[in-house]
């Protein structure tokens, strides 16, 4: 592929992909035409966006929609507005997409979205506007049964409120073109807590076999986290329901660190939620500096600053753990390590831990995104369906029905971990490798579906 153009992001996705297959292709030669195919993108659209600020200027942004994989069912997947936004991220985002949603067991395929404009910083009406001109394109795309776009990083309840509004207005028409919307007008229970919720579920389940004297019952348990967006607010908040602590919070600014054995409290979670939502950011919160309840490390991210800690959830975002990081977590005692973020960690940690493993005893075992955060696509699945019924579950048939999903992923990949993992074996203490059973269990769900459809052969 020398012809083709640098993408770093979506390179690395596809070496992941490729190297957890290397057992399964060597049994299944035949399966290289698959993996062949599937890289390529079925469709990818890129188009300007022209937009007004508040000071009656034409601003000008790049808009995208990489339309991955429909094999399983409709393209699914978030749009993100940031300005490290380009094609080798959304890529590689909606090429991880198509095997998480394979993993969730729901009809959706795979695809990612969104732009290099930065919200922050910017006004509701420029937001408004943006998101206006951003719809009267994109909306000649996507449909409930073409194509259902998401939030994603940038893209909260606020903003998918301004694009479901254009796409209605544009389209004469009320469908459920986009998920995580709000409650009232076709959304679901549970959608914004679902990323994180249904990350606690998987690791619980991970705990149980690998380390059940680290409990997410016992205070003890020291759990760290990473970012203080959506995913993490929510998995924290989650965490400390179930009665472990949360020893680490933080943003793109830095790290937060708590440095008394009470940890993060609910109130604190729900605090940063509000600087959030306001657009702030950790260092400004003033509460962390009374009582020195809290260490702020300024450009930081947490995994060298903590002496003690037995689960790291990354929720971040892309290679948010590097090599030396992992070196660090190790050396703390870490036991799991679950990406709330996609492929939160270099390849290099992935070695690491993956090392670790490969030891037995003690290791560390690692889930990677696709796995483990398939929680929230997995309700926005849940939302399309009361769409199509025109009805809305209660939070607790839709929190059950995650739990559920997010029990098969679990089980899913543990099978094919056990069976693709060449250096575990029955009666070993070594565990499968979960990065090796995502891998192959999502690739030959979406390979035979392509395969039955005449896409390969």
């Amino acid at each position: 592929m020398s012809q083709l153009p640098s993408e770093p992001e979506f390179e690395q996705a596809l070496a992941e992909l490729t190297t957890s297959l290397g057992s399964f292709l060597k049994a299944h030669p035949g399966y290289q035409k698959a993996l062949d195919t599937v890289q390529v993108p079925e469709r990818v659209i890129q188009f300007r966006v022209v937009w007004e600020d508040d000071q009656g200027q034409a601003q000008v942004n790049r808009g995208f929609r990489v339309q991955y994989n429909s094999s399983l069912g409709p393209y699914k997947g978030g749009l993100r507005l940031h300005p490290s936004v380009n094609l080798s991220i959304l890529k590689f985002l909606g090429f991880e997409q198509t095997f998480k949603n394979a993993l969730t067991g729901l009809n959706m395929g795979g695809g990612k979205g969104g732009s290099d404009f930065d919200p922050k910083g910017k006004s509701d009406a420029e937001i408004r506007r943006f998101c206006v001109s951003f719809m009267t394109q994109l909306s000649k795309h996507i449909g409930q049964d073409i194509d259902v776009p998401a939030g994603d990083i940038g893209v909260g309840g606020r903003e998918i409120g301004y694009l479901f509004g254009a796409y209605r207005k544009l389209r004469n028409e009320f469908a459920g073109i986009l998920t995580g919307k709000g409650l009232h007008w076709g959304g679901s229970n549970i959608r914004p807590e679902a990323t994180g919720y249904g990350l606690i579920y998987f690791v619980e389940h991970m705990i149980q076999k690998a380390c059940p004297e680290y409990s997410l019952s016992k205070p003890s348990t020291l759990v760290a986290i990473s970012g203080s967006g959506n995913v993490s607010q929510f998995t924290a908040l989650k965490v400390i329901e179930l009665g472990a602590t949360v020893v680490s919070l933080s943003d793109s600014k830095g790290a937060l660190i708590a440095t008394t054995d009470a940890g993060f409290s609910k109130d604190i979670i729900e605090s940063i939620s509000q600087l959030k939502l306001k657009g702030g950011f950790l260092e400004s919160f003033t509460d962390f500096a009374d009582g020195g309840n809290y260490t702020y490390h300024p450009g930081q991210r947490p995994w060298k600053h903590l002496t003690k800690v037995h689960i790291a959830l990354p929720g971040a975002t892309q290679n948010e753990v590097s090599a030396a990081e992992a070196e660090a977590l190790v050396k703390s005692g870490v036991r799991i390590v679950a990406e709330g973020s996609n492929m939160g960690c270099t390849k290099e940690a992935i070695a690491v831990f993956e090392a670790s493993r490969k030891k037995g005893g003690a290791g560390v075992w690692y889930a990677p995104g696709k796995a483990s955060n398939c929680g929230g696509v997995a309700v926005s699945g849940l939302e399309m369906a009361q769409n199509s019924q025109r009805l809305t579950w209660s939070p607790e048939e839709v929190d059950a029905k995650l739990k559920n999903i997010m029990t098969d992923c679990y089980h899913t990949c543990l099978s094919a971990g056990e069976k693709w993992s060449g250096e575990h074996n029955a009666g070993s203490d070594v565990l499968p490798s979960l990065l090796a059973g995502a891998n192959v269990a999502g690739f030959i769900k979406v390979a035979d579906a392509m395969k039955a459809q005449g896409d390969w052969w």
